[in-house]
């Protein structure tokens, strides 16, 4: 959370404001000082507002507030460890383009891949297709559907439930979906 830093001056310092006649008075100038240390965070924040909207420059605290605000999954996010507020500020600046591709394979493939790190595997039943003959047939398969599966190193039950929860926000409306969490094969290192 934002709140005072010990030790930070005001840029603007009150007491250096008022009249000429609160110049010397002590209890004047102590009783503004007290202010400025109150104001000194916001004045500083107002000073440097555009990179708090930045979320590669923010704080990791406001970028989680942010993405909350702007409606960026980030949900299960840990961002606790340098990786995760990196992951986390990569979700915030994605959040945009996410909201303009939701709905599509793209899309619901990126969503996954910046809430867990990992590239999905989505097998789908549509498809399109062009022919200058009429009557051609359809491509895909004739029922909609979605299966994505994703691999991670040491899955739990909350990923899946975390995965379904992705998939169902990200995927067309009308397309019914399964979700599959597999454990990555372990390749020994010689």
């Amino acid at each position: 959370m934002r709140g005072s830093i010990d030790g930070l001056v005001s840029a603007s310092p009150l007491g250096l404001m008022l009249p000429a006649v609160f110049a010397d008075d002590d209890l004047t100038q102590r009783f503004v000082a007290g202010l400025d240390e109150v104001l000194a965070p916001i004045l500083n924040v107002l000073d440097c507002q555009d990179t708090y909207f930045t979320p590669a420059l923010a704080p990791v605290d406001f970028t989680r507030w942010l993405g909350w605000w702007i409606g960026a999954e980030t949900d299960g996010i840990e961002d606790d460890d340098p990786e995760g507020a990196a992951r986390l500020r990569a979700a915030v600046a994605a959040a945009a383009y996410l909201h303009r591709v939701r709905g599509t394979r793209g899309g619901l493939a990126e969503t996954v891949r910046l809430a867990f790190g990992v590239e999905p595997e989505i097998t789908e039943s549509g498809g399109a297709t062009w022919s200058a003959a009429p009557r051609g047939s359809f491509p895909g398969a004739p029922r909609p559907r979605l299966h994505v599966t994703l691999c991670l190193p040491s899955p739990t039950p909350a990923d899946e439930h975390r995965l379904d929860e992705l998939v169902s926000a990200a995927r067309p409306a009308h397309v019914p979906y399964t979700v599959q969490v597999t454990a990555a094969e372990r390749t020994q290192q010689t």
